[in-house]
């Protein structure tokens, strides 16, 4: 549970690395979906030291409205358009939780049937009929974890925060070396949309399938993408401290 309020993207990412170093590491990589995609650019963002890169499954990017922006989009970034619009037709929780969280906390904490629906509309919102692809046992365990540390409340006062200050949805520049791992079943990251902010963008994956839950639903790929990633960050730093001895 929080202490106070105010706990938005930036702020947690400054713990995760308060964190990391606390645990004594001095060298380390930061991975993130969903909110942890947000916490996880800004991460990049603050670019602390010891954060060798970060990678994400999903760059909040958007169209800029310059003339032609959208004319040289690839078709699997084109019709990741259909994703987004089905996102806004169905997901009315994000607009709750940036707005009213408190509202919907009392209900998220006092009944186990209200956090077990919310979570329920969350998954359909970005899934859709996939939403059946989730193991039930797992998605059990992700309500249980807010029901039994009453956090339901909480975790949609991240929202608010983010609305607050745009973290996680700021154009700021990154220079932190970056890997983006874009589902077909989910928000599809553009590059060319990315780049304008993200200057270090080393990996960029379009997967064969999976969705805004790829952890869940095709775990292999997106450990076999972390790997490959941060296997080539291992090979860099390697190689710079061969270069300064």
């Amino acid at each position: 549970p929080l202490a106070g309020p105010g706990w938005d993207a930036t702020r947690t990412a400054a713990a995760w690395d308060t964190l990391m170093k606390r645990l004594g590491y001095e060298r380390y990589g930061a991975q993130g979906g969903d909110a942890g995609a947000l916490v996880t650019r800004e991460l990049g963002i603050l670019a602390p030291k010891g954060l060798s890169g970060i990678h994400l499954q999903q760059i909040f990017a958007f169209p800029s409205g310059a003339p032609g922006e959208m004319e040289a989009l690839s078709p699997f970034e084109q019709a990741g358009m259909a994703n987004l619009g089905n996102f806004q037709k169905y997901a009315g929780y994000a607009d709750i939780q940036s707005k009213r969280p408190g509202t919907l906390a009392f209900g998220l904490v006092d009944s186990p049937a209200a956090l077990l629906a919310w979570n329920a509309e969350l998954f359909y919102g970005f899934e859709g009929e996939n939403a059946a692809l989730v193991n039930r046992d797992r998605f059990l365990t992700h309500v249980s974890l807010y029901w039994f540390t009453s956090t339901g409340g909480q975790a949609a006062e991240s929202y608010f925060a983010n609305a607050q200050t745009g973290a996680g949805y700021r154009e700021l520049p990154n220079h932190t070396p970056t890997a983006v791992a874009s589902f077909p079943n989910d928000f599809r990251s553009v590059r060319k949309f990315a780049e304008r902010s993200n200057h270090r963008l080393i990996q960029w994956t379009e997967m064969p399938r999976g969705g805004h839950f790829a952890s869940e639903t095709d775990a292999l790929l997106v450990a076999d993408d972390i790997r490959r990633f941060f296997g080539r960050m291992a090979f860099v730093d390697e190689f710079s401290g061969r270069n300064k001895s």
